[in-house]
């Protein structure tokens, strides 16, 4: 449907589409009340709410129960957790972190590039693949440093 905007654009026509046009919010709800529509959004929480509660339930009562010094010990990172603050710190732990975070965040670009492949064609997957040897060659030049080897 072409639709005339005027207001200090004369003759400026814009392609309105139907799923984008203004419809009242009665029709749009049906007779229903408004909160019906969201009964789903609920009856999912509740069950996902439920079936958590349940299952850490059944992990405590199930599961063996034979702590020792060891075991409730604190620990984090490798280190003991209560040793003087002022001590070096190893610095793979950061490089690790920050290649683990730096390769998961350009894996999670494959997500959305995969959903709409259909929609950017030929040009899409071919910058995709492009991307993508760029990150195996970054991937390579890690290994081949080291920083993925723990001694």
């Amino acid at each position: 449907m072409l639709v005339d905007l005027g207001q200090g654009y004369p003759g400026l026509k814009q392609v309105v589409f139907a799923a984008f046009s203004y419809k009242p919010l009665h029709l749009t709800l049906g007779r229903g009340n408004m909160l019906e529509n969201y009964i789903p959004i609920l009856i999912f929480l509740g069950i996902s709410t439920g079936l958590g509660v349940v299952l850490l339930l059944v992990g405590v009562i199930l599961g063996p129960q034979n702590p020792d010094a060891e075991k409730n010990s604190p620990y984090e990172c490798g280190f003991e957790a209560f040793e003087d603050t002022r001590m070096k710190f190893d610095v793979r732990y950061y490089l690790v972190a920050i290649l683990f975070i730096i390769f998961d965040l350009e894996i999670a670009f494959l997500f959305p590039w995969a959903v709409a492949l259909d929609g950017i064609g030929m040009f899409g997957f071919l910058a995709m693949m492009i991307f993508l040897a760029v990150l195996v060659v970054g991937f390579i030049y890690e290994w081949k440093k080291g920083a993925l080897e723990w001694e």
